[in-house]
């Protein structure tokens, strides 16, 4: 019998609703491997793989069978979505048209060869990011830049903001999937995008006020209140709006900083600057380290020899080695918060590196990742891994 792949729920479905995979009419203990392949709008490349063994009834079920090495290990049903990493170094996976879906190829091939020529079955999946019956209303109410997501049916719906960070532009797959579950989503561009200001040296909390009045004010939004969602300088500028301004109720904030930094914002007579740091304290060395993890991590500097396969490459996998950069930190001038910041290397867009300051209290974050390359700090002895990229994983 033919070896076949199925997908429960059949047919398309939205980038976060779980997937059941088996595998059957293989021999049985046949050993496998599967691979997720997807191209995103540019055409850059995703993949990931995972060892598997079919059970004595030729039967494989991602649901009850662990994976036994490749990009991640053990139970993990959709390790085959989150684990996949990008043939082209520090680019990010992110959905630029909601409206229409990812594709991803699944190929079951035969051994465990790092590189299994022989394919088995395969599948191609449909991923959306526009639930079925959500309204997607473009924005353009005075200074407002950004696009309005209704759930389906009748509302009124509770309102959230959306606000991304670092890079600008109008990112709307995280309001798009949010809506499904029945909130009313107002990705907010600030940046970089149409006739928005195209950097971030002067902010003006009045513009989010002006969001945060529209939601309010929408005829399907539930008041009194709001809540906002941000990531990054998204997250550091949910907590000045909350700080500030009226009708919100409710913040979620994503790798965000608690102080201003990189631009000066202001709100009426009042104006925050951002924290300072010395930059003559800015070193940078010739021993780096980058390594693949998925998640930052505080664990000590080992040697080489020290490295282990644990066959598991997730957001809670060990660590490769690889070509190395070390900054050195600088000091923050505000008493009592010495080393609170340290510059590190971030892509701030498509392949193009850049540097930010990274607040110390993030060491240990855990929030998944859309990708795996991370810089090694040394500071004062110890050793500190942090990701180049912060988004998360299209959540």
């Amino acid at each position: 019998m033919a070896a076949t792949v199925s997908v429960e729920p059949a047919g398309p479905s939205c980038w976060d609703e779980p997937l059941r995979i088996a595998v059957r009419g293989l021999a049985p203990e046949q050993p496998v491997t599967l691979r997720s392949v997807l191209r995103d709008e540019k055409g850059a490349l995703f993949r990931a793989h995972a060892r598997y063994c079919a059970d004595a009834r030729g039967e494989l079920d991602l649901e009850r069978a662990p994976a036994l090495g490749g990009s991640f290990a053990g139970l993990e049903p959709m390790g085959l979505f989150w684990a996949m990493e990008p043939e082209k170094r520090f680019w990010r996976l992110i959905k630029r048209d909601v409206q229409t879906p990812f594709v991803v190829e699944l190929e079951v091939l035969d051994g465990h060869d790092p590189e299994p020529e022989r394919v088995l079955t395969r599948a191609v999946l449909e991923r959306h990011f526009l639930p079925p019956g959500v309204r997607r209303e473009a924005v353009r109410a005075g200074r407002v830049r950004a696009t309005l997501f209704l759930p389906p049916g009748p509302g009124p719906f509770p309102g959230i903001v959306d606000i991304f960070g670092v890079g600008g532009g109008l990112l709307e797959y995280r309001a798009s999937l949010l809506a499904g579950k029945g909130f009313a989503v107002l990705a907010l561009a600030y940046y970089n995008y149409e006739d928005l200001p195209k950097g971030l040296e002067t902010l003006h909390l009045e513009y989010f006020e002006e969001a945060v009045n529209y939601l309010l004010s929408h005829p399907e939004v539930k008041g009194p209140g709001i809540g906002l969602l941000g990531i990054s300088k998204g997250g550091e500028l949910c907590l000045t709006m909350a700080s500030f301004l009226k009708g919100i109720t409710a913040a979620v904030i994503i790798n965000g900083s608690v102080v201003i930094i990189g631009g000066t914002s202001h709100y009426k007579d009042v104006t925050l600057p951002p924290i300072g740091a010395n930059k003559s304290r800015i070193k940078m060395t010739k021993d780096v380290r980058m390594t693949t993890t998925g998640r930052a991590s505080s664990m000590p500097m080992r040697p080489p020899s020290a490295y282990r396969p644990t066959g598991r490459r997730s957001p809670r996998s060990s660590v490769t080695l690889g070509q190395d950069t070390i900054w050195s930190p600088p000091t923050s001038p505000c008493a009592g918060l010495p080393t609170t910041y340290w510059w590190v290397g971030l892509s701030s867009g498509e392949g193009s590196p850049g540097l930010m300051l990274w607040p110390r209290w993030m060491l240990g974050s855990n929030c998944r990742l859309s990708f795996t390359n991370t810089w090694v700090v040394r500071v004062r002895g110890a050793t500190w891994r942090f990701e180049t990229n912060y988004i998360t994983h299209l959540l």
